[in-house]
């Protein structure tokens, strides 16, 4: 059972130095205790003292490193709005050793290919999964080395024969990949591989029950970087074993289900696919394999990833610098608007859908929209001159002539007076930006 904050602050040093990044002994306790604090971050706790208070002190999921800086687990909630969900779902896509050496190079081609941008973010897949289905652990060692020469994602090599991770995982063991499974007949022989190349292991079993146990075995080996997978390949029953595990690891503090946990998809229709892999990354896959990678299905599944593991006390932000839109010259016209991302690209889609090229000066609200920004003090005129001012746009153009959103014309007397420019009122929603420019 875990301990109490004040059980747990017996045990410390009662330094109150506050070198752990809380001011006193007992607020760093409190924070061990709800699971969202390290025992390793006070570097004064004894020896005795860290044994006796491992299991209190350690996170409710513990994080495993793996790969090309892929992080999974290292979750402290159930649910996105009591805080905040840290680390993204990790997305592998899945390749077959019994492919040919061309079909390989052109599933990595298009696994390079799945990089995004958009609304000012970056997207891209974490890794690739070579699945071993030939039979043959030479051939899963020679798919695995072509593999790692093609990309530095991530990698997965994913086999229930011991023989095979054996043969494949000393040529890179260096690029630290996961490796799988660990099974009931097997997991002796694969958590000493795992020990030996210092790599993290999936632990899978059919059910939780059988899960726990085998998790409970394999700790015995003395190693604990370990990936859970439930063995279910059914959406319901996996979208059911994924919450369970989350919910025993967070709210009892379970400690054999305190591992990140895996999903693999079944589905074989790549939009029936990304809607099952939807399903798990909401809840609640660390990492998921899957076999769809055209641009077209992956992308979705991105933007939703990237919308559960934003912060939801802090919106989605741009810099807030001078953007151009198009070939802008010393004619082009001036918006201000602010850095909440989705009125700033509102407004850049409208700018450039009036093909006239425009600057875009973003006010730094904290990343809220303009009226919301307006009513809180943080879209005044006072801060809009300065700004202005700091930009360098007037360098940059032969006029003076500022367009304001429609929402905020109470502040374009003031604006003008104080920055010496022409305040021009907009209009009030983006979507009316191509019209208001065939009318200027």
């Amino acid at each position: 059972m875990a301990l109490t904050g004040l059980e747990i602050y017996k045990q410390l040093p009662k330094k109150n130095c506050g070198e752990c990044g809380t001011p006193t002994c007992l607020a760093f306790a409190m924070a061990l205790a709800s699971g969202k604090g390290s025992l390793d971050a006070c570097p004064y706790v004894t020896n005795e003292a860290r044994e006796a208070l491992d299991s209190a002190s350690a996170p409710p999921i513990k994080a495993i490193k793996f790969g090309n800086g892929s992080i999974l687990g290292d979750e402290t909630v159930l649910f996105r709005h009591d805080k905040t969900f840290y680390h993204p779902t990790t997305l592998l896509i899945e390749i077959a050793d019994a492919l040919s050496d061309e079909e390989i190079q052109a599933k990595l081609q298009e696994i390079e290919a799945l990089e995004f941008d958009r609304v000012g973010l970056h997207y891209s897949v974490d890794g690739v999964a070579v699945v071993e289905t030939s039979g043959s652990p030479e051939q899963f060692a020679k798919v695995v080395a072509q593999v790692a020469a093609g990309t530095e994602r991530s990698l997965l090599l994913l086999s229930d024969n011991a023989d095979a991770l054996k043969a494949a995982l000393p040529g890179v063991a260096g690029r630290k990949p996961l490796i799988g499974s660990a099974t009931e007949a097997n997991y002796e022989a694969v958590v000493n591989l795992a020990k030996e190349h210092n790599v993290p292991v999936i632990i899978k079993a059919e059910g939780l029950d059988a899960l726990a146990s085998l998790v409970e075995n394999a700790q015995k080996l003395g190693y604990k970087e370990f990936v859970l997978d439930p063995g279910t390949r059914a959406p319901s029953q996996t979208l059911a074993n994924l919450t369970h595990c989350r919910r025993l690891a967070i709210k009892k503090k379970f400690r054999p289900f305190g591992y990140p946990v895996i999903a693999f998809t079944s589905k074989t229709e790549p939009l029936a696919e990304i809607t099952e892999a939807s399903v798990y990354v909401a809840k609640y896959a660390s990492a998921i394999v899957l076999k769809a990678s055209a641009k077209a299905h992956i992308l979705p599944l991105m933007a939703l990833r990237q919308n559960l593991y934003t912060d939801p006390q802090k919106p989605i932000q741009v810099e807030p610098i001078l953007h151009t839109v198009g070939e802008v010259n010393e004619n082009s016209p001036i918006y201000i608007t602010t850095n909440f991302s989705l009125t700033y690209y509102s407004v850049e889609g409208e700018v450039e859908a009036s093909k006239i090229p425009s600057y875009i000066l973003p006010i730094d609200t904290d990343g809220t929209s303009v009226l919301t920004a307006y009513a809180a003090g943080k879209f005044e005129p006072e801060k809009i001159a300065d700004i202005l001012s700091k930009s360098g746009v007037g360098d940059k153009v032969n006029h003076r002539n500022l367009i304001i959103p429609g929402y905020v014309a109470v502040i374009s007397g003031k604006l003008q007076e104080l920055s010496g420019w022409k305040v021009i009122v907009g209009p009030r929603e983006s979507s009316g930006i191509v019209s208001f420019t065939r009318a200027m």
